[in-house]
């Protein structure tokens, strides 16, 4: 699927992996963007990229991933423009981190990971994600049924692209209950929707990036980045996420590629 003249929607677009995938989107001549994120950075992040571009292609949309109001709206004006949205690439997400069970060294007693916690990166890693990729496939189907289209032929080309985030914390990593569940997680709603969005002529895959160059990446603190991380991975360093924007971009263009792409720089969660 050519990205050239293709509407898309990213979330978590203010920073991070989210705002490289634009900035590679608009240098492939994308037709419009519409970046979102709960920061309120977004509005600079777009005029970067209208400013750089030469064209108003960015448009900004501050709010709540995980409220499906602002979902519509994002998705209605973004079709009002542009008929309709061809790629979605849903980034934002958040860290939570701490250990399933930990057990005080003064009392004993054994402290279960928050539940409201976990539900809150649930919500925001896994719900989300997953509904703004339906929305998308859910309004290319129903335009498609509007023009008395059923199923997708290979000579029309694909139709639209999804490509979740995920992560090398996916098969499991010390500390991450909340956040590796929801990235193994996406894994089974992207193999799904693969069967079932390839009706409508869309394509769903996962990217698993290694430690990447975020802000994310970086709260977690320098000793431990240097100790749990560089010592582990083959570049020696973090990747950018220059480096993760161009290989979504792949997966998007080349509709060979599906099932899911590891971007991990050769680190991989230890036994213990």
């Amino acid at each position: 699927m050519e990205i050239k003249n293709r509407v898309a929607v990213i979330t978590g677009a203010a920073s991070g992996i989210g705002n490289a995938v634009c900035k590679q989107l608009a240098q492939r001549d994308v037709k419009a963007i519409g970046m979102v994120d709960l920061s309120d950075r977004i509005v600079m992040a777009a005029q970067e990229i209208n400013d750089a571009t030469g064209r108003d292609i960015a448009i900004p949309f501050q709010g709540d991933t995980t409220d499906p109001d602002f979902r519509l709206k994002v998705y209605d004006a973004l079709c009002k423009d542009h008929k309709i949205v061809n790629i979605c690439v849903p980034c934002a997400g958040i860290t939570r981190d701490a250990l399933a069970i930990k057990v005080d060294k003064e009392t004993n007693e054994a402290r279960i990971y928050p539940l409201e916690t976990f539900r809150q990166v649930v919500e925001i890693n896994l719900i989300a994600p997953i509904y703004w990729a339906m929305e998308m496939v859910a309004r290319i189907a129903q335009e498609r049924a509007r023009q008395g289209m059923k199923k997708w032929q290979p000579e029309e080309h694909i139709q639209g692209t999804i490509i979740f985030i995920g992560s090398v914390s996916s098969q499991g990593n010390r500390g991450q209950i909340s956040y590796a569940s929801t990235k193994a997680g996406l894994e089974g709603a992207a193999a799904t929707l693969t069967k079932e969005a390839i009706y409508h002529g869309i394509r769903c895959g996962v990217i698993h990036p290694g430690f990447t160059d975020t802000p994310m990446v970086r709260a977690l603190g320098e000793e431990y980045i240097e100790k749990n991380i560089l010592q582990y991975t083959q570049l020696g360093r973090l990747i950018y996420s220059e480096e993760i924007a161009d290989a979504i971009c792949f997966m998007i263009s080349n509709s060979a590629v599906s099932g899911e792409l590891w971007a991990d720089a050769g680190w991989h969660p230890t036994a213990a």
